[in-house]
């Protein structure tokens, strides 16, 4: 396959209407996949599929386009049934759906944090547990799960999205060692920000201590992300951290977690010290 790239492989991407869903979406098609798209917007998802048939090799390719709520098991099951009577089987599932609304805990309603673990982690498990019967059964596959770098740093104001966030983390260990003796393999990745539609609507609303804590740091393209997800589809490695910096992060949190504590009380308390000020 690495040779070949994804020539005549049937991959499903969630998510798939805009940012890293269509990027992976795309990505797969200009390497020669089938591709099915899930997403919520029939409209937008249209769209997404549009874009995705121009990034196909050639016309032979299939693009479906399939309409549903991740958070709803009995729709998945339906879209991923749908799938796999018109293309015969699925290669790669990629799930990339998600939602993120930065909200303090004791600001955020019930509904609203339900949202996030309805759709960030149900989401995941329902996509799961509909394509991975066949896998098992054919005894190859690739389950890649998009996490983020919120799935291992709990940062102010992401108490829901990181809940979701590290819960794909320890669902995708599990599942590596569940699948692996059946020839399934089963990656995360965990981007960092990332150039999306969705980022930039999140961005304009995040509590001041959350944007003190995200500094400067530049986001990355989908594309990019998207690259890594297909490199993670095709490989035995588990865990994919973008970015060198991101990567040591990552390494540094499991070994000296007490550091990041430091670090973030001390910009939540210079963003309460200067709002005390005004």
């Amino acid at each position: 396959m690495a040779a070949r790239g994804f020539d005549g492989s049937v991959a499903l991407v969630t998510g798939a209407s805009s940012g890293i869903g269509l990027a992976t979406a795309r990505a797969f098609a200009s390497e020669g996949a089938h591709v099915a798209l899930i997403a919520r917007n029939p409209e937008r998802l249209e769209q997404a599929a549009a874009a995705v048939r121009e990034a196909a090799r050639s016309q032979s390719q299939r693009v479906l386009a399939l309409a549903a709520d991740v958070a709803d098991e009995r729709a998945v099951s339906e879209a991923v049934d749908r799938c796999l009577a018109e293309l015969g089987r699925i290669d790669v599932a990629v799930n990339c759906a998600g939602i993120y609304v930065p909200q303090p805990f004791l600001e955020m309603s019930p509904e609203l944090f339900r949202a996030h673990v309805e759709v960030d982690l149900m989401g995941v498990a329902h996509v799961t547990r509909a394509v991975a019967p066949g896998m098992v059964k054919r005894g190859s596959g690739a389950i890649v799960n998009v996490s983020s770098m919120a799935g291992f740093v709990g940062v102010y104001g992401y108490s829901a999205y990181s809940a979701a966030k590290y819960g794909v983390m320890g669902f995708s260990e599990v599942l590596r060692s569940e699948l692996a003796p059946h020839g399934v393999r089963v990656s995360v990745v965990c981007p960092p920000d990332v150039d999306t539609p969705g980022f930039a609507a999140e961005k304009a609303i995040r509590p001041p201590e959350t944007a003190k804590i995200a500094g400067n740091a530049k986001a990355v393209s989908a594309d990019e992300i998207a690259a890594v997800i297909l490199k993670a589809a095709r490989s035995k490695k588990h865990l994919w951290v973008p970015g060198a910096g991101n990567a040591l992060l990552y390494r540094l949190k499991g070994v000296w977690p007490e550091l990041f504590f430091w670090v973030f009380d001390r910009q939540i308390g210079q963003v309460r010290s200067a709002k005390c000020k005004t």
